[in-house]
């Protein structure tokens, strides 16, 4: 019995790994700072309600088989290889864009081995879903919506539309570029993709409505929407039409923002680690974002710092560019790689050394394009 707790206690903690980190982070802080009513005012609840309601209405759409029907659409038939790549690493670098990085790789980093099993093509499994995850990762840097950091970036500074896209579109630019590149360095050889089974778009109702809500939450993101009532219309709908998609929600990722509230707060109100962290981001507010998204992870790394600089661009770029790096530098690298794992002939130890040289060179050619032409 005791042994079979212990078990159960090691799995959760396996795969909600950031969230126990966050929860040991939050109660660590609470020796230096006993709770009290300024807790409450530590969480934004903005943030974490559109991330809500954005991971319900695209677990809506997904349950509609929009995403496969799309991929399906794009790479049935006889194909290059060369054009296959290219799809399927543009699929999550544009998708990531709206949907979410994690998201994103959840949906087409198993489609990429359905599609190279079928085409007897496993061996370039390693290179396309490290080519993919990097793609996640800087596609979703494109717009507020992208990932938890943007969001509550954007939200926590106010930052103009005009001004994010401004800051953001020239690295996407270059990175697509770079993505596009690399996904086309394979042999020029041509393939016939027949798959088992015809995706067609499910739930037609729902898909309409699925669809309506997610322009609620743009118009909310952007400020035209007050996020209580998209709340309150999202679960709504969700009870009355859906319910099933409640228990789609990532709540763990709810949970670790919360508690990282609660550690960003209280660490700002430890004097000494306010002034560093102050002096470090007054000192370079974008390598310091980006050194300590290798450690904590991006997201993490946004709250912990936005306490502590007026710099919401060099933040927002380093936390964004920051995802790229180590295998913890963005919790979606962790995703994929998991994907990975589980796939017939994984070569793990590969997968990271392709892994890393794509994140190091990727990384190199960010740094120099936001130093030249951005910061």
């Amino acid at each position: 019995m005791e042994r079979t707790f212990l078990q159960k206690c090691a799995a959760v903690m396996k795969q909600e790994a950031v969230s126990c980190i966050a929860l040991a982070c939050a109660l660590i802080s609470m020796v230096f700072v006993p709770p009290n009513a300024d807790y409450v005012s530590y969480i934004d609840f903005r943030v974490l309600a559109l991330l809500f309601c954005l991971m319900a209405v695209v677990a809506g759409l997904q349950d509609c088989g929009v995403f496969a029907v799309l991929a399906q659409k794009l790479l049935s038939g006889r194909r290059r290889m060369r054009f296959i790549s290219l799809v399927l690493v543009l699929l999550p670098f544009f998708t990531s864009m709206l949907i979410t990085n994690d998201v994103a790789l959840i949906t087409f980093v198993p489609f990429t081995l359905l599609v190279l099993g079928l085409v007897g093509r496993m061996e370039r499994a390693v290179y396309l879903v490290a080519l993919q995850t990097v793609a996640a990762n800087l596609g979703s840097m494109a717009t507020p919506v992208g990932n938890p950091q943007n969001l509550y970036l954007y939200s926590a500074f106010q930052i103009p539309a005009g001004d994010f896209f401004a800051a953001t579109l020239p690295l996407t630019l270059v990175s697509l570029i770079g993505l596009a590149a690399a996904a086309l360095c394979v042999r020029p050889e041509g393939l016939e993709v027949r798959f088992p089974e015809r995706q067609r778009l499910r739930k037609p109702r729902q898909l309409g409505m699925m669809g309506l809500l997610f322009a609620l939450c743009l118009l909310s993101v952007f400020h035209a929407l007050h996020y209580a009532v998209l709340l309150a219309v999202i679960l709504f709908c969700l009870i009355l039409f859906a319910r099933r998609l409640l228990a789609r929600v990532d709540y763990g990722l709810l949970f670790t923002f919360v508690c990282f509230f609660i550690f960003a707060g209280n660490i700002g109100n430890i004097p000494a680690v306010k002034a560093l962290l102050s002096d470090l981001m007054a000192a370079n507010g974008f390598l310091t974002a980006l050194g300590a998204s290798q450690l904590i992870s991006n997201v993490p790394a946004a709250v912990l710092l936005s306490g502590f600089t007026a710099d919401w661009r060099g933040l927002l770029l380093g936390t964004d560019v920051g995802g790229l790096g180590t295998l913890i530098a963005s919790l979606a690298s962790l995703i994929s790689f998991r994907l990975y794992l589980r796939s017939e002939g994984a070569k793990p130890l590969r997968y990271l050394g392709v892994f890393t040289l794509v994140n190091i060179v990727g990384l190199a050619v960010l740094i120099g394009v936001s130093f030249l032409f951005i910061l």
